[in-house]
C-alpha cells in the first residue's frame, strides 16, 4: 500500500497542480528538438523532481515509467570499492553521487563517459540522445562538479544533463552557465490546500467546509508539499472526521536541535560546550545533514535573543556552513560556531552589567 504522497504523485505535466506557467514552458522545451541541459533548483518539497519526471515522460513517453534498480560498484584510484545504486529506464538515467562522499568525482566520470559514449538504441525513441539525472547537485565536490563540466561539453550529442538542487549557490559558474536555470518555488498555502482537497476527493472524503485543518497543515509545512501530505494522511489515520484542534508533532531530531538552542542560552561554559558536543554527534550519527542542524539551531537561538544579536548569529551561521562544506570535520565547525555564539551573548549581558556602572 503506497502513502498518498506517491500514489497521488502526478505523472504528466497536465497533471501538476501549480506552477502552471512553469508547466507550460516544459512541455514547449519538451516538443522542441533542441533540448538543453537544464538546472531545476527550489526548496525542498516544492515538487521539483516530479516536475524533471513529468518532464522525461513529455521527451519520451511511457517507456520512462518502466524502471530498474542496478548497484554498481566503482573503484577508486586507492582500489575502493564504491557501492552506487542506480535507477533506469531506456531512456534515462538517475543517480546521487554525493552518497559517496569525496569520490562523487570517480562516478560522474564513469557513468557519463559511458552513457555518452553509447547511442540510444530504442528506435521508436522521440530523441536520439538519453537523460542524466543528478541529484543534490548542490552537494558535489568541487572536483566532480569539474568533471562533469567537461563532459557536459564534450558528449552533447549524445547526452543531456538534468541538475536537481536545493540551491545554484554551491555550483560553480561554468556549469550554471551551460544549463537552462528552471526554478521551482515553494507552493503557496492556498496552492497546497488545493492539492490536499484533491486529495481527499480521490480518497473519497471530505475537508470540512471551513478549510482551517488543510491550512493548518500547510501553514506547519512551511511549502513543503511533500511533508504537508505525509502529515495530512497521517492526521487522517488518526481522526476519522478531522476536526477540533490538531497536534501536529514535529520529528524528533527537530525537538532535539530546539533543545541544544536552548541549551545554548541557559548555561555559557566549557562544561555546557562538551554537553551540546555530545548531542550534535548524536544528530549526526542519526543522519542529519549538518547544514540543517545548524540551520535549525540557529532558528531556535534567534527566536529567543535580544534583536540587536540576531543578525550577527545568523551572520557567523553562514560563515560556518560555508567551512563545513569545504572540510571534512562537521563537528568541528559546529561546535566552533556553538562557541561562538556562546561568547557573543555572554559578551552581550556583560556589555549590558557594565552599561549600569555608567
Amino acid at each position: 500500500m503506497s502513502l498518498w504522497v506517491d500514489l497521488y504523485r502526478p505523472k504528466t505535466l497536465d497533471d501538476l497542480h501549480y506552477h502552471e506557467g512553469l508547466s507550460a514552458r516544459l512541455r514547449s522545451l519538451a516538443a522542441s528538438g533542441d533540448f538543453p541541459h537544464m538546472l531545476f533548483y527550489g526548496p525542498s518539497g516544492a515538487g521539483k523532481k516530479t516536475r524533471i519526471a513529468c518532464t522525461l515522460r513529455e521527451l519520451f513517453g511511457k517507456g520512462v515509467e518502466k524502471l530498474k534498480i542496478d548497484q554498481r560498484v566503482f573503484l577508486t584510484p586507492t582500489r575502493r570499492k564504491l557501492d552506487v545504486n542506480i535507477v533506469q529506464s531506456n531512456f534515462h538515467l538517475e543517480i546521487t553521487p554525493s552518497e559517496v562522499g569525496n569520490y562523487d568525482r570517480v562516478v560522474i566520470q564513469e557513468i557519463l563517459k559511458e552513457i555518452a559514449q553509447t547511442q540510444q538504441v530504442d528506435i521508436n525513441a522521440r530523441h536520439r540522445f538519453k537523460v542524466v539525472v543528478i541529484n543534490e547537485a548542490d552537494s558535489l565536490t568541487r572536483d566532480a562538479q569539474a568533471a562533469l563540466r567537461r563532459t557536459m561539453e564534450k558528449y552533447m550529442t549524445n547526452m543531456r544533463i538534468i541538475l536537481c538542487s536545493n540551491s545554484t549557490s554551491k555550483l560553480i559558474a561554468p556549469i550554471k552557465s551551460r544549463c537552462l536555470l528552471v526554478r521551482v518555488p515553494a507552493p503557496s498555502e492556498d496552492e497546497m490546500v488545493k492539492v490536499m482537497h484533491y486529495v481527499a476527493e480521490r480518497q473519497g472524503f471530505k475537508i470540512p467546509d471551513n478549510g482551517e485543518v488543510a491550512r493548518e497543515i500547510a501553514q506547519d509545512a512551511n511549502g513543503n508539499m511533500r511533508k504537508a501530505l505525509l502529515v495530512f494522511e497521517a492526521l487522517k489515520m488518526q481522526s476519522v472526521t478531522l476536526t477540533g484542534p490538531l497536534t501536529i508533532a514535529k520529528p524528533d531530531w527537530e525537538t532535539y536541535c530546539q533543545k541544544v538552542g536552548d541549551m545554548i542560552l541557559q548555561e555559557q561554559s566549557p562544561k555546557c560546550v562538551m554537553e551540546v558536543r555530545a548531542k550534535l554527534y548524536e544528530l549526526l550519527s542519526h543522519c542529519i545533514p549538518p547544514t540543517v542542524i545548524l540551520k535549525t539551531i540557529a532558528d531556535r537561538v534567534v527566536e529567543k535573543v535580544d534583536e540587536s544579536l540576531k543578525a550577527e548569529i545568523m551572520h557567523w551561521a553562514a560563515i560556518y556552513e560555508i567551512r563545513m562544506r569545504q572540510g571534512n570535520k562537521k563537528i568541528f565547525h559546529l561546535e566552533a560556531w556553538v562557541v561562538k555564539v556562546m561568547s557573543l551573548y555572554k559578551q552581550f549581558f556583560f556589555d549590558i552589567d557594565m552599561s549600569g556602572f555608567d
